[in-house]
């Protein structure tokens, strides 16, 4: 057997993984980038008024924050508190 070209064989493979795994790292910090700058965009658009949907796919009327908390109002005068973290998309914002 050449050990030689073994040696030389294992190098190129491992060569190989860290270039894989370098390339796989760079494309996941741009997805996650991508999926933070979209929830600060959401974060963004919560504000008193806003029609929201929730994950579970119910809709909600925001009528008060706190901080983390906020008041939604599912149907007439009945007041929910979530988080809101919960809130899966803001769909029409009341002016």
């Amino acid at each position: 057997m050449n050990w030689e070209i073994i040696m030389w064989s294992c190098v190129t493979v491992i060569v190989m993984l860290g270039l894989f795994g370098i390339i796989l790292s760079v494309i996941s910090a741009r997805n996650m980038k991508k999926n933070r700058a979209a929830m600060q965009e959401l974060q963004n658009k919560i504000q008193i008024g806003a029609r929201v949907l929730f994950g579970g796919g119910i809709y909600g009327k925001i009528v008060k924050i706190k901080g983390d908390v906020i008041d939604v109002e599912m149907a007439k005068g009945l007041v929910v508190q979530i988080s809101r973290f919960g809130i899966q998309d803001v769909v029409s914002e009341q002016k």
